[in-house]
């Protein structure tokens, strides 16, 4: 299974740690956090690595090479950052079937291969957690039946319907690059995935969720220290 990971941003709310550096080159318990997301791919079972780039580009290049523990590694240049609905656009031509998504600033305490397992019986897979309503409001709120099939996804909602959400990985299949093409841009400007994943729920694809164990986002410098510490307890 091919694996896209989406790592073009700068990172600039990290402040100062990304002076310097790309998002993905800051170290989170001595090793790059994009190393971590590679890994957690490579343990899922991924046998090709699509990795997105933008922001000093050739730092992660330079860094990674053309294979990371014996898998191969595509670079795509997202030149225009507008979401990551059109980030993972940019994988399209390199990508075959069914594909893993984990974002390259997640950083995972247990394995996600749980929702490789669960595109089995479903066309595609979210990983999700409950969170708080405030935190709902800034990420992507699912909606979902009694067996936990996703009914709707609303990115940012101001009056949030669930506390549930997405979680950065994701297990899609080739048609959501025709549903992200379909998108259109959010008033910032951005292509959402979430709006996406919600164009293949109304034409009727099964989409089931899992959950997870703990992970964390890294956006702050706090972050950087969370995930740190998840790191030092696996």
């Amino acid at each position: 299974m091919d694996a896209v990971i989406p790592a073009a941003g700068r990172g600039s709310r990290l402040g100062e740690l990304t002076d310097d550096r790309p998002k993905g080159l800051v170290e989170v318990a001595g090793r790059p956090l994009l190393a971590h997301v590679l890994e957690t791919s490579v343990e899922a079972g991924a046998d090709e690595l699509v990795v997105i780039v933008g922001y000093e580009a050739g730092r992660i290049v330079d860094r990674f090479g053309d294979a990371f523990e014996g898998v191969p590694i595509t670079y795509v240049h997202q030149r225009e950052r507008k979401g990551l609905g059109h980030a993972v656009l940019q994988a399209e031509p390199h990508v075959d079937g069914t594909f893993l998504l984990v974002n390259g600033d997640n950083v995972f305490a247990e394995s996600v291969e749980p929702a490789v397992a669960a595109v089995e019986g479903a066309d595609a897979v979210l990983a999700v957690e409950e969170t708080s309503p405030a935190v709902a409001r800034t990420t992507g709120v699912i909606e979902t039946d009694e067996a936990g099939r996703v009914k709707g996804i609303v990115e940012k909602p101001d009056d949030p319907s669930s506390t549930l959400v997405t979680t950065g990985c994701y297990v899609l299949p080739e048609d959501v690059f025709h549903a992200c093409a379909l998108c259109r841009p959010s008033a910032e400007g951005e292509y959402q995935l979430s709006e996406a994943v919600g164009l293949l729920v109304r034409a009727g694809y099964d989409v089931a969720t899992v959950r997870l164990g703990e992970r964390v986002n890294v956006n702050a410098p706090a972050d950087v220290e969370r995930a740190a510490d998840l790191v030092e307890r696996q």
